[in-house]
Parts: C-alpha cells; sequence; structure tokens
C-alpha cells in the first residue's frame, strides 16, 4: 500500500525582505512611470490623485521591503510627485505644510505596507508551528494532564 505523506513537513522560514536599493530603485522608476501615466490621461495639476496612486505604490513596495526602506521610499516618491505632477513640472519646490503632509502619507504608506506583511508572515509562520506538531500543549495535553 502507499502512504502519501506531504512532502514539506519541516519549518519554513519567513520570507527574507528585499534589499533597500532594490525598493528604491522600484519606487524611483515606478513613481515616474505613475506619474508619467497620470500626466497623460488625466493631465497635471492633479496632486491629490498623484498622491494616492503613489501612497499605494509605496504600500506595495512596503509589502516586501524593510522597515529601514521605508523613509528612502517615501523621499523618492516625493520626488516624483513634486518634481512632476504639480505645475510646473520639472521643478522641485517646498511648501512647508503641504509637502510634510505629503511625505508624512508616503511614509506611513510604507511603513504600513511592511507592517502589513509582517503581520502577515508571522500569523502564518505561527500556524505552520501550531499546526504541525498539534501545538505547543507538550505532553500534557490540551486540559494539562498527563
Amino acid at each position: 500500500m502507499v502512504e502519501w505523506v506531504p512532502l514539506g513537513r519541516g519549518a519554513r522560514p519567513v520570507p527574507q525582505p528585499v534589499a533597500a536599493p532594490l525598493v528604491w530603485t522600484g519606487a524611483f522608476v515606478g513613481a515616474l512611470v505613475l506619474v508619467a501615466v497620470l500626466n497623460s490621461l488625466v493631465g497635471p495639476g492633479r496632486p491629490g490623485l498623484a498622491l494616492s496612486v503613489l501612497s499605494l505604490l509605496a504600500a506595495l513596495l512596503g509589502l516586501c521591503a524593510r522597515f529601514t526602506a521605508a523613509p528612502g521610499t517615501a523621499v523618492l516618491c516625493w520626488l516624483s510627485l513634486n518634481g512632476f505632477a504639480i505645475p510646473p513640472a520639472g521643478t522641485l519646490s517646498w511648501a512647508g505644510a503641504r509637502d510634510a503632509t505629503w511625505l508624512g502619507c508616503l511614509f506611513v504608506a510604507a511603513v504600513g505596507g511592511t507592517a502589513l506583511a509582517r503581520v502577515h508572515h508571522a500569523r502564518a509562520a505561527y500556524r505552520r508551528l501550531s499546526t504541525a506538531g498539534g501545538g505547543f500543549e507538550g505532553r500534557e495535553g490540551r486540559a494539562g494532564r498527563p
């Protein structure tokens, strides 16, 4: 008789985050492409729409990044937002509260994506450990009796 056994019985490691320079490259290229697409589809001068799309990009990049990559991701997305999504295109400016808010939104999105990924990986690892060997009860069982 053939006995079917799953091949992956051992503990699987939590996936390693992507290196920060690779995430920053994705943020730089992705932000430029998204701003160019938005400018061609809806026109320049719509910073709210561009901010929400770039925040989504920062959150998606945060899913595979370390927490230390979040500030760089936010700054690179902000550079594209400030330089090309608002008129005059191609010039950087600092408008105090507005740009600080934009940087804050992008930073929170990047950190939020990273935190979401960490919680997801931790829950998956806990489920694998708790179902692999019958849980953490040991010899006593669930009721605490030997």
